[in-house]
């Protein structure tokens, strides 16, 4: 789809919003992220915080430093900049093991059926019929098959949306419960509408649960390797590539993580939206070559 010009609105005296659209797409996503990048880079005195999100992004910036004005003249000339360029980010892709239908979000559900659109099914069991996959084990294929991109991360600590690099006809769409669940484990991969995340905490919710994965993707110890440089794992950008597991696994990663031994797979990558639009399936496959350093 065609992103038109954004949209520029002051917040109080240290924000600008950029909106692209009110649709979310990659194109306005990337749209977007390109632009973040091109502003970090450019180290602005003044300038103190860039936050993209799904369609959109937000700067913060200090007034006495830097006048509004020079700030919105500044993100209008990225914008001209990029739109005559390909759409390209760098960043990530990063493998995230999942055991899906695990016990934990399974008792769970079964808790709050009295809330779910259909109290006679698993969440993935609706997930996959509603999507009109054969199985289960179908609809899990599609879910880890093909790479997510963060949209963005909040909400709660580290949490992030995720949106799925497929065509949009592909893209896997499930509602929300009827009434929120007072109860989600940690670490639950949970889906609502077209976007997936990943509960940094326990916590309400109502998301669709599809399983937990052992990775932890908030702690402020910091304690394991891929955490050191920041609490956080995720950031806007990033792309995800989920793995099944099995429980023997599971309890493995368990293991190395009291260690203080587990780390993630991740590689740096460069992301085309031109390269991907044209062939989606092949340019995934790329994606997670890079993944495997193949």
């Amino acid at each position: 789809m065609a992103i038109g010009k954004a949209r520029y609105s002051f917040g109080g005296d240290e924000h600008i919003y950029v909106e692209f659209s009110e649709e979310m797409s990659l194109e306005a996503f990337f749209k977007g992220m390109a632009m973040s990048q091109a502003l970090a880079q450019k180290r602005l005195p003044g300038i103190s915080e860039i936050c993209p999100a799904n369609a959109s992004y937000q700067v913060k910036f200090d007034p006495d430093v830097i006048h509004p004005r020079k700030v919105l003249e500044i993100l209008e000339e990225i914008e001209r900049e990029q739109s005559s360029a390909d759409l390209e980010i760098e960043t990530r892709i990063i493998e995230v093991p999942v055991l899906y239908g695990d016990p934990w979000t399974t008792e769970t559900l079964l808790r709050f059926r009295e809330r779910h659109q259909d109290p006679n099914s698993t969440d993935l069991e609706y997930a996959a019929r509603v999507n009109n996959f054969k199985s289960v084990d179908d609809f899990i294929a599609a879910h880890s098959e093909s790479p997510w991109f963060v949209s963005m991360v909040g909400f709660v600590a580290g949490l992030p949306w995720l949106f799925q690099l497929v065509e949009r006809a592909k893209q896997i769409e499930v509602p929300k419960y009827l009434r929120p669940r007072t109860d989600t484990p940690k670490l639950t991969i949970g889906h609502g509408g077209c976007f997936a995340c990943i509960y940094s905490v326990r916590g309400a919710g109502g998301y669709q649960m599809f399983g937990v994965t052992p990775a932890p993707i908030f702690d402020p110890s910091q304690s394991l390797p891929y955490l050191k440089d920041f609490m956080c794992l995720f950031k806007p950008g990033d792309i995800v590539k989920f793995k099944p597991i099995d429980r023997a696994t599971y309890d493995g990663h368990l293991r190395e993580i009291e260690a203080g031994t587990f780390d993630l797979r991740m590689r740096p990558v460069s992301f085309s939206l031109s390269k991907f639009l044209a062939d989606p399936q092949g340019y995934n496959r790329t994606l997670v070559e890079a993944l495997h350093g193949n």
